[in-house]
Parts: C-alpha cells; sequence; structure tokens
C-alpha cells in the first residue's frame, strides 16, 4: 500500500494553510475524503503483495504447463489400456479445477486458524494414513501407500505432508523461547513427526519418507534450531533409511546398479532409467516437437509422472528443460522472499518446509531422470500426473499465500505507525486504518 507523502496536507488542513492553522471546515473535509478514498483503494491491493503474485503467478504457469504434458505423454498408455486418449488428462484437469480454487481459499485464512486447528489436522492426516493397512489399501509399485474409495485412489501421505508442514509451524511458534533446548526441540516434534513419517515407512515408499524427513529438518532449520541439534537425529535417519533401502531386493539392486555405474541390463533392471536418458537425448536442443515423442510409445515406463521431465525434455528440447528449471527457480525465490519478509516463526518455518519438500521433490525427480540418483518414484511437483499430489501440492501453496498476504498486512499496518507519527488526529487516522486493515485480513 502506498504511504502518504511528507508533502501531502494532514487531515483538516488545506493544501494553502500552515501547519496546525486550520483552514474551515469545508477543506478539512474534502482533503480528508479524499485521503479516504485513497486508503479504500489502497485496500483492495494491500493483501497481494509482489511475493503474493510471483508465488500465484509461478504455481499457475507450472499447473498449465503440466495439464499439457500430461496430455502429450499419457494419451497413448491410457489408449493401450482400453481407456479414451484423453482420460488421464481430463482426470488431472478435474483436479486441478479442484486444487487451484482451494488454494485461493487457503489464502484467506488467518494464521491464527491454521494453528488452533493443527493438532487436528496431523491426527487426520495420520489416521488416514492408517488405511492403507486396510482393505481399502492399494499396492503400487511394491509400495503400500494407496488407498482406493469407490473408484478413486489416493495417496495420504501427501496429506501427511501438508499436516506436518502446517503442525511443525505452529509447535515451533508456541515454543520459540525454549527452542535453545535439546529436550524440548525432541519433545513432540520426535514423536508425532517421526511417528508419522515410520508409517509412511511402513509401507516401503521410500521416496516420500525421504522427502517429509527433509520437510521437518527444513522446519527445524528455519526454526532457527542450533545445527548441533541435527546431528544425532539425521544419523538416526540415514542408518533408518539405508537398512529399509537394502531391505527390499529389488530397491537394493537398483541402488547397487546406480553405485556401479549401471548394470547393462537394459532390457530389466535398467530399462526405466535408460530409456529415460534415450529420450532426453533425442530431444535435442529444440525438441521434436509438442506431441511428437517416441518415449512415450510404451518405450518409457511412469512416462506421465516419475519420468515426465524425460518427455519434456524429449519433445520441448534442452530449451523447454531450461524453462522448467527456471520456474522451480522461480518459485525458490518466491519462498524465499516471503521467508525474508515474515517476522514471525511460524510463517518463515512453514514457508520453509514448503520450499524444501517442493523444490527438494523436484530437485530429486529431475536428479533420477538425469541418472544423478537411483529411481526413487518422486513425482514432479505441479506437473507430474497425480490427483492427490496435486491437490495436497496447491493447499501448501495456499498456506504459503496466506503467509505473504499476513506479512504484507503486518507491512501496511506497520507503515500508518511510521508516517502519523504522535499527532492526536493523525494518531486517530492510523488506528483507524489499522482497524480496517484488520478487518480485511480476517475476511
Amino acid at each position: 500500500m502506498t504511504t502518504p507523502s511528507r508533502t501531502l496536507p494532514r487531515f483538516g488542513q488545506s493544501k494553502g494553510s500552515a501547519p496546525g492553522r486550520g483552514s474551515g471546515t469545508g477543506s478539512g473535509d474534502g482533503i480528508g475524503a479524499g485521503h479516504s478514498a485513497r486508503i479504500s483503494l489502497g485496500q483492495v491491493f494491500t493483501a497481494e503483495s509482489s511475493n503474493y503474485f510471483l508465488l500465484l503467478g509461478t504455481t499457475l504457469f507450472l499447473v498449465l504447463l503440466g495439464l499439457v504434458m500430461v496430455l502429450s505423454s499419457s494419451s497413448i498408455d491410457a489408449y493401450t489400456s482400453g481407456q479414451n486418449f484423453f482420460s488421464v488428462f481430463f482426470k488431472q484437469g478435474m483436479f486441478a479445477l479442484l486444487g487451484v480454487p482451494l488454494m485461493l481459499v487457503i489464502s484467506r485464512l488467518p494464521i491464527s486458524f491454521m494453528k488452533r486447528w493443527a493438532w487436528v489436522g496431523i491426527f487426520v492426516a495420520v489416521g488416514i494414513q492408517f488405511l492403507v493397512f486396510t482393505p481399502l489399501g492399494v499396492s503400487v509399485g511394491g509400495n503400500l501407500n494407496w488407498i482406493t474409495v469407490a473408484g478413486f485412489s489416493f495417496q495420504p501421505s501427501e496429506l501427511v505432508k501438508l499436516a506436518l508442514v502446517v503442525w511443525t509451524g505452529a509447535i515451533l511458534a508456541k515454543k520459540e523461547p525454549l527452542l535453545g533446548k535439546f529436550g524440548h526441540v525432541v519433545i513432540p516434534i520426535l514423536p508425532v513427526a517421526g511417528g508419522a513419517i515410520s508409517i509412511v515407512l511402513l509401507g516401503g515408499d521410500l521416496g516420500t519418507v525421504m522427502i517429509m524427513a527433509g520437510l521437518v529438518f527444513g522446519a527445524l532449520f528455519f526454526a532457527g534450531i542450533k545445527l548441533r541439534m541435527f546431528i544425532i537425529p539425521l544419523l538416526g535417519f540415514a542408518v533408518l533409511a539405508l537398512i529399509k533401502a537394502f531391505s527390499s531386493t529389488s530397491r537394493s539392486t537398483r541402488v547397487m546398479s546406480f553405485l556401479n555405474g549401471g548394470s547393462g541390463d537394459y532390457q530389466g533392471l535398467d530399462w526405466q532409467a535408460q530409456h529415460g536418458q534415450w529420450a532426453l537425448a533425442g530431444g535435442g536442443v529444440f525438441g521434436v516437437g509438442l506431441g511428437n515423442s517416441r518415449a512415450k510409445w510404451s518405450w518409457l515406463p511412469a512416462a506421465d509422472n516419475d519420468y515426465i521431465f524425460a518427455i519434456i525434455g524429449e519433445e520441448l528440447g534442452l530449451v523447454g528443460a531450461i524453462v522448467v528449471l527456471l520456474l522451480f527457480i522461480a518459485l525458490a525465490v518466491s519462498f524465499v522472499r516471503i521467508i525474508r519478509s515474515s517476522h514471525d516463526i511460524f510463517s518463515k518455518v512453514v514457508t520453509g518446509s514448503v520450499m524444501v519438500w517442493l523444490i527438494g521433490q523436484a530437485f530429486v525427480n529431475i536428479a533420477v531422470v538425469l541418472g544423478l540418483l537411483p529411481v526413487l518414484g518422486v513425482p514432479l511437483p505441479l506437473i507430474s500426473s497425480g490427483g492427490s499430489a496435486l491437490v495436497t501440492t496447491l493447499a501448501a501453496i495456499g498456506v504459503v499465500l496466506a503467509v505473504a498476504r499476513h506479512n504484507a498486512l503486518e507491512s501496511a499496518q506497520r507503515e500508518p505507525e511510521a508516517v502519523v507519527g504522535g499527532d492526536a488526529p493523525d494518531a486517530r487516522a492510523g488506528s483507524a486504518l489499522r482497524a480496517r486493515l484488520s478487518r480485511i485480513g480476517r475476511r
């Protein structure tokens, strides 16, 4: 919001009058009315800062790009499986139409509301995660991390991620004065967050578990926890992840193949990784053209999901791949800017943990496609097909947008204090403005 300039007359003062001398009721009322009009117009834009629009615009662009690439990459597999060419695209579009309004609704929620319902959210999310061990649970790719209800599949671990974001922010904000003590950091973070992650780990989805653990450690980092407190939990998680990685034959063989530079089994173990790299190489600089991928003709498994970046590189070339990277960089920049504009620990923790979640997951996905990491089965945020992942990711961004609005309102409330000063009529005007801004924030 634009603050009043020092050259503008104060309330009740005409342009020609000296400071402190009245100039008539009519003149004062006219200036006051004009100033109020400027304030009312500014209220429309106060809550939406440049950080808000940068994050919102980048998100919507990624969603639209994702819909286009899902349509291109999924059409052949959908047809060969007996479905319509557009079936996966229509399903993804339906979830986008659900997720974008949900994101905008969440962006209007006050921070206090999120803190109040944080405990309920984490318990509900973990309770739904337990359903994977009931008859509703479905195993996909050897991981028991899905539930199916009335023909719709849902990945509850995505909901656990979102709940962890808000819950860790609320807990760390409440315990801010005690965060220098190890015991207060461990309790209740370790039993609650560690328990939620362990339940997902029981289903065998190691890739999702790594992202969730990174999210929690990111929350602790942005809360200002001393790095020496990370060592023991980090080592414990690393040992547990190694044990889990080598407890599965398929997973351990993939890891060993990666460490050995590939097994050479292009008809079996290395099929997906090798064809993903061939797809990227086939795209060249400018790509083969949108919709002209060869790899999607049943050569590349999970072409519309885990390996959609390979299809982007093939059809849009190096240029398209770089555009995607730049979009995620813009997403990271918007998160960092919101963190820097935040003045409370909840806002910093929530924004930081969402940044670690989305940017970290994008890094892992792209690194897997490039052959820099073993195959982990992690989708590309906002682009890969998957309704539950898209909706929860948009909801998480909605939480950060709410933080951006909160920061803008706080900044706008501080500006009248700096400009108005201690003059009694101006102080009353500043108080009235702050009250109006508070009402906007509660809407």
